[in-house]
């Protein structure tokens, strides 16, 4: 394969595009498709703070990385959701990139702060992991952004991933869901942040063509709640449809933004107003976090009375003629 710009030999394939390019020429490309992102969808101005959700995954660091190199006030924001290695090994990617490039980093920690993790959160209130990370990631992008005076918060969200939420609502007719889908959902409360996806150009393969290119070290397994998702048995049958036919991903996703979400902007507003715990924009009186969180700490809280209250039994001794452990936990 030929450079399309140089002619020289090329490292990047888009077929979706009939291109190809070498590092450097898929690195303007990159950048090209980023800011035309950011300025057909009024994303942002240079004058804006962006917080940059940021996980130590190709996607996160490839955009924090793009929009710091356009000009961008761009600041990073890592979440330890407290999920064992996984979250550790997140933070130390996060963390090198940001002291490599000397770009700024806030770090909010829901175990230190919440006293427990996001699979705790989810088992104490019978949620799916997926679902307390979702809640808890949102919530949080929202507060820091409020209070530290940030216009916007932009996540890594790429084509693939739109493209696969896209198929997951359509199949079920989420139309709630689909009236919102877009790469900008704008502000409707003073407490509320803009939430922008300027990788929704990018395809995953390529934010991975730009961070190994631009030497950015991130992490590559997949989180280890995220097995048996739908959303990713919902890219993989997109996978299949793009090697069949490419720009398959591009055609559902960009022809729902030119005339699929026009149909659905007759949805009502919806009312916003402040949560009466933290201030943070609810529908309800207390905002669905505070009562994940409160849910979760009243039901440890009951474990611990239980087992403080339970009659005292004598340990059965093993055979060294130590305590047996057992199973009680």
């Amino acid at each position: 394969m030929r450079c399309q710009r140089c002619r020289g030999d090329a490292a990047v394939e888009i077929r979706r595009h009939h291109a190809a390019f070498c590092g450097d020429h898929f690195i303007e490309f990159f950048d090209r498709q980023v800011q035309r992102a950011i300025e057909d969808e009024r994303m942002f101005t240079r004058d804006d703070r962006v917080l940059v959700a940021v996980s130590g995954g190709k996607d996160s660091l490839a955009l924090w990385d793009v929009l710091r190199r356009l000009g961008y006030a761009a600041t990073g924001l890592y979440i330890n959701l407290g999920i064992g290695g996984y979250s550790d090994e997140s933070h130390r990617k996060t963390v090198a990139y940001a002291g490599a490039h000397g770009a700024d980093l806030l770090v909010a920690d829901i175990p230190r702060e919440f006293g427990m993790s996001v699979e705790e959160l989810a088992r104490a209130t019978r949620r799916v992991s997926c679902s307390a990370c979702g809640l808890s990631k949102r919530y949080l992008f929202n507060r820091v952004a409020i209070d530290h005076g940030f216009t916007v918060v932009a996540t890594g969200h790429n084509l693939d991933d739109e493209a696969a939420v896209l198929l997951g609502n359509l199949l079920h007719w989420q139309t709630d869901y689909l009236a919102r889908q877009s790469p900008v959902l704008p502000s409707t409360h003073p407490t509320l942040a803009r939430k922008v996806k300027p990788l929704y150009r990018i395809a995953e393969r390529e934010a991975a063509a730009y961070a190994i290119i631009r030497g950015i070290d991130y992490i590559v397994d997949e989180c280890p709640n995220s097995v048996g998702a739908k959303s990713l048995l919902y890219k993989e049958a997109l996978n299949l449809l793009e090697q069949a036919s490419p720009g398959a991903k591009q055609s559902l996703y960009w022809g729902f933004l030119e005339r699929g979400r026009a149909l659905l902007a007759t949805q009502d507003a919806v009312t916003l107003r402040a949560c009466v715990h933290c201030g943070q924009p609810t529908t309800a009186e207390v905002c669905a976090f505070c009562r994940m969180t409160e849910r979760a700490a009243e039901r440890m809280r009951v474990q611990r009375l239980r087992g403080a209250a339970a009659p005292a039994v004598a340990a059965p001794i093993g055979a060294a003629g130590a305590p047996d452990s057992g199973g009680a936990g």
